[in-house]
């Protein structure tokens, strides 16, 4: 990519950093800081509660970022987009609202690929409202077997929620399929893309996707705030997941009625800050534009992967057609002091499970290294990272 991390800050305060852990939270533009900087400065006030002009800019700030995450997504309408505190939250209010819905011997289909976030929240579910859990098998070569998905679904599955791409493997499922299997029984259908949006152009209009969250953090906006996408019809159907102010229609010592979306589902002050910092993190987004940001992410994680393959003893986890995400471990050398040699070196990489368990199980490994771009890495971030990793499988190996 062009240089572009003279828009980020940290690396003109960290020199030499080589930072490939955006999967995990991506660094801040220099625009999103500042915006942040001027609202507290400048603007910020509580919203749709004051009658004063520093009310009435912060509440309309706010308005027009969700109208920039609608346009972002290609939401049918601004009240389809409800802020939360990233994609946990989001996970866990339709975990906890859809869950009212729900009837013994109920169905629920994950896949076998789902962060913790997307599997723990759909467990608890199921122990409580004795819901059946299956799961999508992946195959070897990281796909979800939808074959399984076209045998196993019925009228018994209620939700279909999978990732939108896998935070180990990296690739793309195809989530138009998964989308007309699921409709095809009834079955909603809610997609994980805290990765994916990192990557790709998403249209949720176009996939016909129910529901779908991701956070704010991994796409270079501040923590704290996330997204959940809903229908229209089916966000009006679903009971509220917390209760206070500002969700409320009339109140009384006996009773309260509560708004319509998205303030239904929006209890108390929200995070205003962070909502307005997501737009401007949109903004910086298509700025480069998503075509762009896709093309050139996939040719440097092909460039990756190639180099990766020419070291002995690596062994990939993620596919050969992964985008951004890039999982590995060495044979005979712990995933932890690869990443503790090469974090001597500046070089930031995230070992361990990645919050996903259940994966690493399934191919028998403890735990690996994962690295992961962002839109300022470019060819001489991973040329620097292949040739530390080298030395570090070298020096650990005593060679």
């Amino acid at each position: 990519m062009e240089n572009i991390k003279q828009f980020f800050p940290i690396f003109d305060n960290n020199k030499g950093l080589i930072f490939l852990d955006s999967g995990a939270s991506a660094q801040k533009p220099l625009s999103v800081i500042n915006a942040l900087d001027d609202f507290y400065k400048n603007d910020y006030a509580n919203i749709h509660r004051g009658i004063y002009k520093l009310s009435d800019v912060a509440s309309s700030m706010y308005d027009i970022a969700r109208k920039k995450v609608c346009d972002f997504i290609g939401a049918g309408s601004p009240s389809e987009i409800i802020f939360t505190k990233g994609t946990t939250e989001g996970i866990n209010l339709l975990a906890s609202s859809f869950s009212s819905l729900l009837n013994a011997g109920d169905e629920i289909i994950l896949s076998e690929v789902e962060h913790h976030s997307n599997l723990v929240p759909w467990q608890q579910v199921a122990l409580k409202k004795n819901v059946v859990l299956k799961f999508i098998p992946v195959l070897s070569d990281g796909s979800l077997d939808y074959e399984w998905l076209r045998e196993n679904i019925s009228d018994r599955v209620k939700l279909v929620s999978v990732s939108g791409q896998s935070n180990v493997i990296g690739l793309k499922n195809d989530i138009e399929k998964i989308v007309s299997i699921s409709h095809s029984v009834g079955a909603k259908v809610l997609i994980d893309a805290a990765q994916l949006i990192c990557h790709y152009k998403v249209n949720v209009s176009e996939l016909d996707v129910d529901f779908m969250v991701f956070s704010g953090h991994k796409i270079y906006a501040p923590t704290g705030i996330g997204v959940l996408y809903g229908k229209t019809q089916f966000l009006r159907e679903l009971p509220p997941y917390q209760f206070g102010g500002d969700m409320v229609d009339r109140v009384s010592y006996d009773k309260a009625t509560f708004k319509d979306i998205p303030e239904k589902f929006e209890a108390g002050t929200p995070p205003i800050a962070g909502a307005i910092g997501l737009g401007f993190a949109i903004d910086f987004i298509n700025e480069f534009g998503m075509d762009k940001i896709e093309r050139e992410s996939l040719e440097l994680t092909s460039y990756t992967i190639s180099q990766l393959l020419q070291i002995d003893g690596v062994k990939l986890l993620s596919s050969s057609d992964a985008n951004g995400v890039i999982t590995f471990v060495v044979d005979g050398i712990s995933s932890f002091d690869i990443g503790s040699y090469l974090a001597m070196k500046n070089v930031c990489v995230r070992v361990g499970k990645h919050c996903s368990e259940p994966l690493h199980l399934k191919f028998g490994v403890e735990s690996s290294v994962r690295l992961s771009l962002g839109i300022y890495n470019d060819k001489s971030d991973i040329d620097t990272f292949i040739f530390e990793l080298k030395k570090a499988i070298s020096v650990i190996k005593g060679v």
